[in-house]
């Protein structure tokens, strides 16, 4: 319970920026949809959202090293605050586009803040526990915020000013703890290729994770208009999958830690692609038909970064930890930031089912890939245990490092 409380703000903070950040996805490819943006324009604002997402895990260790975690974490949420109170004021495409690239900035930057936070606290005795909380409170705050889209109203100043009230509400626990402030970590150097040389595999699962999830959260409004879903309805098919993402964490991490985790990749991969077929045959079968596919879809997808990034763990040294998860996190972001802008093109060509054909394929090159590997090496005597490895910032890789001794 001591534990808890100390690090209350530090929780409260994450729920409050997840409402915020969560949020404007949905309503800007929603809003887009209403002042007449094509869906390629569309796409291009979550692709936007992560190239800022990107250059806030670089900046942010920085940026705390200069001015210390809680001016950091100020001046990141208000780029957040900033970029969303300006949606309304410039009717622009290409200007939300840099306007997302701020929230994308605040998202990674204040993530970043609040892992280093929690590192420089936590003991390996306690370190499960916080993490436990850590994920329920990010997790549960992302499906909520996938729930406001439901009320919402679409290109209007009060959506925006609501979700810029919650980015700065952000600001008051954080701020205002009395828990000192721990001592700024070193940032991680980024070397892409330790990801490559000690599991290709996992490389190329976390860019199709990417594929999965960054296509589905930006473009996915698009998809449930495209299908006639009203504006509630979407925001259920949204939580729909975070939901079922959650629920798969348990399950999946039981059959990562028993059997070879490429297979579990693989049978993972299959399942999506059943998934995403039946999702695109069902979409003329009724409301309850396209939520329930949502769901099974967030099942098979959700866990494929946590899977791939414990068997790259498997291969590598405790003193490579913090690079690796690094790495993983530079192939994902490269994902992310292609595949919304790839996904609304495809939608835009071929129509809505295009979304989850190009995922579908995505995940039969991972499935081939894979079995490919199983014949290049074997797996590892030891193990690495599961651990849910969310893709908020690189120093999630020093948070969880306690967590990946080998058993």
């Amino acid at each position: 319970m001591r534990l808890l409380i100390s690090f209350a703000a530090l929780f409260l903070s994450v729920a409050l920026l997840q409402l915020s950040s969560g949020g404007v996805g949905p309503l800007d490819a929603l809003s887009g949809i209403v002042l007449g943006f094509s869906t390629t324009q569309i796409g291009l604002l979550g692709s936007a959202h992560f190239v800022g997402f990107f250059i806030g895990c670089w900046w942010a260790p920085r940026l705390m090293g200069s001015v210390g975690h809680s001016r950091a974490f100020a001046a990141f949420t208000a780029s957040g605050a900033i970029g969303l109170l300006a949606h309304m004021l410039v009717i622009d495409p290409y200007a939300w586009a840099l306007m997302r690239v701020a929230s994308g900035l605040c998202v990674a930057g204040c993530y970043t803040v609040i892992e280093a936070w929690l590192q420089a606290k936590v003991t390996n005795e306690n370190r499960g526990r916080a993490m436990g909380v850590y994920r329920v409170a990010d997790m549960g705050a992302s499906l909520a915020a996938q729930l406001m889209i439901g009320v919402l109203e679409p290109a209007s100043y009060v959506s925006y000013n609501l979700l810029a009230l919650l980015c700065c509400a952000a600001l008051l626990p954080l701020t205002l703890t009395k828990v000192s402030q721990p001592k700024t970590p070193s940032a991680p150097r980024l070397r892409p290729m330790l990801a490559v040389t000690r599991s290709p595999l996992a490389a190329a699962g976390v860019i199709v994770a990417a594929l999965s999830s960054a296509s589905f959260r930006m473009v996915g409004p698009i998809y449930g208009q495209e299908v006639g879903l009203r504006t509630d309805q979407i925001a259920y098919f949204l939580a729909a999958f975070v939901l079922g993402g959650a629920l798969a964490q348990y399950p999946v991490g039981w059959l990562a830690d028993k059997f070879d985790r490429r297979w579990v990749l693989i049978w993972l991969s299959i399942a999506a692609i059943v998934s995403c077929i039946v999702t695109n045959v069902i979409v003329d079968s009724g409301t309850t038909a396209i939520m329930i596919g949502a769901a099974f879809f967030g099942l098979t997808t959700f866990p494929i970064y946590s899977v791939a990034a414990a068997h790259a763990h498997d291969f590598t040294t405790d003193d490579e930890r913090v690079e690796l998860s690094a790495a993983l996190m530079f192939f994902f972001a490269l994902g992310a930031i292609a595949s919304p802008l790839l996904s609304s093109s495809l939608i835009n060509w071929y129509g809505p089912s295009a979304l989850f054909l190009m995922i579908a394929s995505g995940h039969a090159l991972l499935v081939v890939f894979g079995l490919l590997r199983m014949r290049a090496r074997d797996t590892v005597e030891e193990r690495t245990p599961y651990v849910y490895a969310p893709r908020t910032s690189f120093v999630i890789g020093r948070l969880s490092k306690g967590l990946r001794r080998k058993r």
